[in-house]
This record gives C-alpha cells, sequence and structure tokens, in this order.
C-alpha cells in the first residue's frame, strides 16, 4: 500500500499565493515555506546566540516547512477574505485543523507520531512565536522585492506588515530589520560591493 503524505507535500508548489494582488513575480507556497523557514531559523539563532535565549531552531524550521501544509487541501485563502470577521476566522481554522489531519492520516502510522508535531505545532511556544514572525518577515520582503519592481500595489501591505512586525516587541525581529533588511533593498552588484 501506498501512502501519499510527501505527493500532497509536492503539490505545494502550484499553490500560489497573493492570488487578489497584481504581482511582478508569482510566489507558491512551497518556495514561501523554504523562506519562512529560513527566517526561522535565523530569528532562533539571533534568540540564543544575541540574546541569551533558548530557541530550539530545528523546531522552528520544522514548523516553518509545513506551516502551509492545510493548503494543499484548503487553498490559499486570501488573508482580507480569512479574517474578514471572527466567525470566517474561526471557521477556516478549523477547516484547516481538518486538512492537517486529513494530511497526517496519508502517513504510515509508525510515522504519524513524529511527523505530527510540525504539522500540528504547540501554538504557545517559542518557536512557534519565531516561526509567525518570520512568515510576516516573508511577506515583508516580498512586499520589498514588488515594490523595488515599480508595483505599488504592495504599498499598503507593506506598512501593515512592518507595523505588524514592530508591535510584536520580539527583539529578534529588531535585530533581524536592523542588520538584515537593508540588504533587501540592494541589487546584486551593490550586494558583491561593486
Amino acid at each position: 500500500m501506498g501512502f501519499n503524505f510527501y505527493a500532497y507535500m509536492d503539490r505545494m508548489k502550484y499553490i500560489k499565493r497573493w492570488q487578489l494582488m497584481r504581482s511582478v513575480r508569482e510566489e507558491n507556497i512551497m518556495e514561501h515555506s523554504q523562506q519562512v523557514a529560513m527566517f526561522a531559523h535565523a530569528l532562533a539563532v539571533i534568540n540564543n546566540k544575541i540574546f541569551g535565549g533558548s530557541a530550539n531552531p530545528e523546531k522552528a524550521v520544522l514548523y516553518a516547512i509545513y506551516h502551509e501544509c492545510s493548503e494543499v487541501v484548503t487553498g490559499d485563502l486570501p488573508t482580507p477574505i480569512k479574517y474578514f470577521n471572527n466567525s470566517i476566522q474561526g471557521a477556516y481554522k478549523n477547516l484547516e485543523a481538518r486538512a492537517c489531519d486529513k494530511l497526517l492520516n496519508t502517513l504510515p502510522q509508525e510515522l504519524r507520531a513524529e511527523i505530527a508535531p510540525s504539522v500540528n505545532p504547540d501554538t504557545g511556544c517559542l518557536e512557534y512565536a519565531l516561526m509567525k514572525a518570520a512568515d510576516r518577515l516573508a511577506a515583508f520582503v516580498k512586499c520589498l522585492e514588488e515594490l523595488r519592481c515599480g508595483n505599488s500595489e504592495f504599498a499598503k501591505a507593506k506598512k501593515s506588515i512592518e507595523d505588524d512586525l514592530h508591535s510584536r516587541k520580539m527583539p529578534e525581529v529588531e535585530y533581524y530589520f536592523e542588520h538584515f533588511i537593508p540588504a533587501f533593498l540592494l541589487t546584486l552588484d551593490e550586494l558583491e560591493g561593486e
């Protein structure tokens, strides 16, 4: 008997993000999840090495890798719809949880207990908070990319995402903004120091 979990995960590359907005470059949830994983890892390492914290970088990375996996079942519901009101938001959270359960049931029983904590994470832990901040950082970087290409469609999103990130009062995020975000505004020649 075959198992479908990883074939479902492979379909993440077909789920487009930012569906209601005109984008210069399309983005899918597979590439987005990889970027969130890198950013979550960075935030966890910053937490530990710069601020003397005790984050588990591997846990943050695994949360990031799987944070959009339910969308292979549900599709990507645009943010304005997802958060339109508490009723819709609650119903969508329920749908996401059911989608995650469906996906976990496509694994061999022997693997489920090991993978389930990454698909259904502990939303009260530091690593989850770091991953959620990394998710917003990835959205912020997408806005910067689009604006650099002359697409003003992302101006309002950039401001609201930046405000949200700073409102979290996370020193890791502020460190990332100060030390890494400016480089996302550079050209390749400028990155190489020419």
